[in-house]
C-alpha cells in the first residue's frame, strides 16, 4: 500500500482526529453487534499509546441532517468505555464552541467521541464551513473508516484537505491490501463467489474481475439475472431488464474465455417468497414458470465446492439465497464451510454474507471480513475510492 499510515506520523501531544466507522446497528437504543468498534480498537489503542489526544468522529444510520436522538453515539461511548477500561467522553455535538472547549481539556492518552457527524447536513455535502469547524478540532487526521470511503464527505476527504494531508489507521491499511490482492495480485486458482439481490453492483464486480478470476460461481438473483441473459427460464423470478442487458456481455466474454461464469445446474424453488413456503427440488438448470428460485441445489452445492476446493484465492459476497428462511438456507451453509474449511486466501464482504458466517459460527476461519459493504463492492469494480485517494501518498 503506497499511502501514509498512523505509524508515519509524530502523535505525542497532538490532537489526533480519528474518523472511524462505529455505525453499528441499534435494536432500542442498545448495539445489537459491536463488530465495527472492536475492528477500530488496534487504531485507537495506538494512538493512546503514543500520547495522542483522541477525538473519535463517526456517523450513525441517516439522521438526515438532524439532531435525532436514536441516532446518537452514546452508546458506543459507552460500549467503548468499557472496551478500553477507560472513560471515553461523549461530546454533545461534533462541532460548536462547546466541542472546541471538551477538546481543549484533552490530555494524552484521553478520548472524546463526538456526536454524529451526519446530525449536519455539511458532513455529506462536504461543506467547506463544516469542515473548517472540524479542522479547528485536530492537528492530525487519521482515516481509519474503510466504509465511507466510496464516499467524499467532509470528515474524510474534505479534512484531509483542510489539514494538509491525512494518514490510514490499521483498519483502512488492513482492508486495501486485502483487496488489493483480490484485484491486483491474487494467488491462482482465484474463485470469485458472488450472490445476494443486489444485482447491479455485482454485474459491474463480474465485468471487472472476470479477465482476473479463475471462475466465478453465481447464487441468488445475481444467478438468475445470468441465467436469464444465457436464455434459462427463470419462473416466477423478476429482473430488471437492463440488468439482463448488461449480463449478457458478461456472459459472453465468459464464453470466450473459457466458461469462467458457473450458475446452478438445480434448485430449491417454491411457489411464493415465504419462510412458510414449501420447498420444491427442481433437477434442471430451467425453472417451471410457477416457481421461484430459493436457493441453490445439492448438484450445484457438489459443484461449487469441489471449485472451492481447489482455489487459493476466494472472494465471497452475497448468499446463495433466502439463507434468512432456514427452509431454502443449506446452500449458503454449504458455500460459506466450504469457504471456512479451503486452503484459500478468504476476503468475504457484505451484511447478509458478513450475517451468514456468523450464524453460522464461521466467521473467525475467514481470512478477511470487510467492514465496508458499498465500499468493497467498488474496490473490486475497479472505482477509485475518495476516501483512499485523500490519504497522503508515500514519498
Amino acid at each position: 500500500m503506497n499511502k501514509k499510515t498512523v505509524r508515519d506520523v509524530d502523535l505525542k501531544g497532538k490532537r489526533v482526529l480519528l474518523r472511524a466507522d462505529l455505525n453499528v446497528p441499534l435494536v432500542d437504543g442498545q448495539i445489537e453487534d459491536d463488530t465495527r468498534i472492536r475492528e477500530s480498537l488496534p487504531t485507537i489503542k495506538y494512538v493512546l499509546s503514543q500520547g495522542g489526544r483522541l477525538i473519535l468522529m463517526s456517523h450513525l444510520g441517516r439522521p438526515e441532517g438532524e439532531k435525532k436522538p436514536e441516532f446518537s453515539l452514546l452508546p458506543v461511548a459507552e460500549r467503548l468505555s468499557e472496551l478500553l477500561g477507560q472513560e471515553v467522553t461523549m461530546a454533545p455535538d461534533c462541532v460548536g464552541p462547546a466541542v472546541e472547549a471538551l477538546v481543549a481539556k484533552l490530555v494524552p492518552g484521553q478520548v472524546i467521541l463526538l456526536e454524529n457527524t451526519r446530525f449536519h447536513n455539511g458532513e455529506t455535502e462536504n461543506d467547506p464551513g463544516f469542515v473548517a469547524r472540524l479542522a479547528k478540532l485536530g492537528d492530525v487526521l487519521v482515516n481509519d473508516a474503510f466504509g465511507t470511503a466510496h464516499r467524499a464527505h467532509a470528515s474524510n476527504v474534505g479534512l484531509s484537505r483542510a489539514l494538509g494531508g491525512s494518514v490510514a489507521g490499521f483498519l483502512m491499511e488492513k482492508e486495501i491490501d486485502y483487496l488489493s490482492r483480490a484485484t491486483q495480485r491474487p494467488e491462482h486458482p482465484y474463485i470469485i463467489v458472488l450472490g445476494g439481490a443486489k444485482v447491479d453492483t455485482k454485474i459491474n464486480v463480474v465485468d471487472n474481475l472476470l479477465k482476473l478470476a479463475d471462475g466465478l460461481l453465481l447464487g441468488g438473483l445475481v444467478a438468475t439475472t445470468y441465467l436469464a441473459a444465457a436464455g434459462y427460464r427463470i419462473g416466477k423470478d423478476r429482473i430488471e431488464p437492463g440488468w439482463i442487458e448488461s449480463a449478457k456481455k458478461g456472459w459472453a466474454d465468459s464464453q470466450a474465455q473459457g466458461d469462467k461464469i458457473k450458475l446452478p445446474v438445480d434448485r430449491i424453488a417454491a411457489g411464493e417468497f415465504s419462510d412458510s413456503a414449501e420447498p420444491q427440488y427442481v433437477p434442471d438448470i430451467d425453472l417451471p414458470a410457477d416457481l421461484m428460485g430459493m436457493d441453490i441445489g445439492p448438484k450445484t452445492v457438489e459443484l461449487y465446492q469441489s471449485i472451492i476446493a481447489t482455489a487459493r484465492t476466494v472472494v465471497w459476497n452475497g448468499p446463495m439465497g433466502v439463507f434468512e428462511f432456514e427452509k431454502f438456507s443449506e446452500g449458503t451453509k454449504a458455500i460459506a464451510r466450504a469457504i471456512a474449511d479451503s486452503q484459500a486466501v478468504s476476503i468475504v464482504g457484505g451484511g447478509d454474507t458478513i450475517a451468514a458466517l456468523n450464524k453460522y459460527g464461521l466467521a473467525e476461519k475467514i481470512d478477511h471480513i470487510s467492514t465496508g459493504g458499498g465500499a468493497s463492492l467498488e474496490f473490486l469494480e475497479g472505482k477509485e475510492l475518495p476516501g483512499i485517494a485523500s490519504i497522503t501518498d508515500k514519498e
